[in-house]
């Protein structure tokens, strides 16, 4: 399946409330599903992720299948690991081929017992009923993903001794560990963070309702609009500017690119600067990961040369989305690259974007990834875009096309 997007002109004005977050979500059900008191949660993600995880928290079955869902997959593994019976947690074919040796090494230092049945180290799992231990104790390494130590804290509070974690080397995407971290207060449980050791003390969750934010990751799509247009009037709404995602330092990272960002009652409010834009863009992606692609169509888009570093999770997302970068800037004359001069000046990965974006009808390859759809689907504000497998947004912002014709974008399916 392929759809064509284009753009009658480079006017960009309406209202758009935007999806729950995917991230906040999930984690509020994971927390409901360990309290001993069933609440509502409002405004909760309509994401194929979120509606995976709610499904598998609801079987009793023996087979549970996670799919693509990568966050889901990591938090039913902790979750799972700590309940009784047996239960295979398995996935689709590239989760299958997504590490989470470092997430089980961990749960089974603290009682859980959990088989491979293909490869070492991968999904599919078979996990049992885990055994009584004396250790709440544990190192593990911070620089893979935040989501093993999200789904470790989460289930800490259960624990007989409740849970210390050392952050071995330098932490990943901190700001969804801080997400996590905070949803847990808010449902009542108290941590000590010092230096690299967390410290969760056995306790119960009190259940309260909880509303769930608007996705910042969404945000960046219409960021990207923003910058692309001529005309700009634009209105988000469900997001905060006092936000527990990372993903809103885009408000600050946009006005590089001629993005003001008012934030009132609703949500935020976007339109030109009149500062000038630069001609360079520079930042660190460590705590922001989500938005790299984005950031990369809209350096490419204006013909900015943009840096980034801090990219060390991309590889294993979804798809490898620096090789996917690479594919598919490629097709529009612009590059995505590893800058090896600044690499060894720096002494850490560096990529750069060069070239402005030559629209030609080109075809964008999504790699099962729903982030590379969306990223380049502002691209149609230049030109006649195609995008091939496009529904991949199903994954986390299912009505993302839709909305996008409210803006006036015309989508050929």
């Amino acid at each position: 399946m392929t759809f064509t997007l284009s753009k009658p002109n480079r006017s960009i004005r309406g209202i758009i409330r935007l999806d729950g977050s995917k991230s906040i979500s999930n984690r509020a059900l994971i927390i409901r599903a360990l309290c001993n008191t069933p609440f509502e949660i409002d405004l909760l993600s309509t994401s194929k992720d979120t509606i995976t995880l709610q499904a598998l928290l609801a079987s009793d079955e023996e087979i549970r299948d996670a799919g693509a869902a990568g966050t889901t997959f990591r938090f039913m593994t902790a979750y799972l690991s700590m309940q009784q019976g047996t239960q295979i947690l398995t996935g689709s074919e590239r989760m299958k081929q997504r590490p989470i040796g470092v997430l089980v090494d961990a749960l089974r230092q603290l009682g859980a017992k959990i088989d491979y049945l293909e490869n070492e180290g991968y999904p599919p799992l078979k996990i049992h009923a885990p055994e009584p231990v004396n250790n709440n104790r544990l190192a593990i390494s911070a620089n893979v993903s935040s989501q093993y130590i999200s789904a470790l804290l989460m289930i800490g509070p259960t624990l007989p001794d409740g849970i210390e974690l050392e952050l071995a080397t330098n932490v990943v995407s901190r700001p969804y560990i801080e997400m996590t971290l905070n949803l847990m207060a808010h449902f009542g449980i108290e941590h000590e963070w010092k230096e690299n050791i967390i410290r969760v003390a056995p306790q119960a969750y009190k259940a309260k309702p909880y509303k769930v934010e608007a996705d910042w990751s969404a945000a960046s799509y219409y960021y990207a609009l923003a910058a692309f247009a001529d005309d700009l009037d634009l209105q988000l709404d469900g997001i905060w500017e006092d936000s527990v995602q990372g993903d809103s330092v885009l408000s600050k990272m946009m006005n590089a690119f001629g993005v003001q960002s008012t934030f009132n009652e609703t949500g935020v409010h976007l339109n030109k600067s009149r500062a000038p834009m630069q001609s360079e863009f520079e930042w660190d992606f460590i705590r922001c990961p989500d938005i790299a692609q984005t950031l990369a169509v809209v350096c490419a888009g204006l013909g900015v040369k943009g840096s980034f570093t801090g990219l060390e999770t991309l590889r294993i997302k979804e798809t490898d989305r620096i090789d996917a970068l690479h594919n598919e800037l490629e097709k529009v004359a612009a590059y995505f690259e590893l800058d090896e001069e600044k690499s060894i000046e720096k002494g850490q990965e560096y990529f750069s974007t060069n070239g402005q974006a030559v629209i030609s009808n080109p075809t964008f390859e999504t790699y099962e990834d729903h982030r590379m759809a969306m990223a380049f689907a502002p691209l149609a504000m230049l030109g006649h875009i195609k995008i091939e497998e496009p529904m991949v947004v199903v994954k986390s912002y299912p009505k993302f096309y839709e909305d996008f014709e409210k803006l006036g974008f015309l989508v050929q399916r």
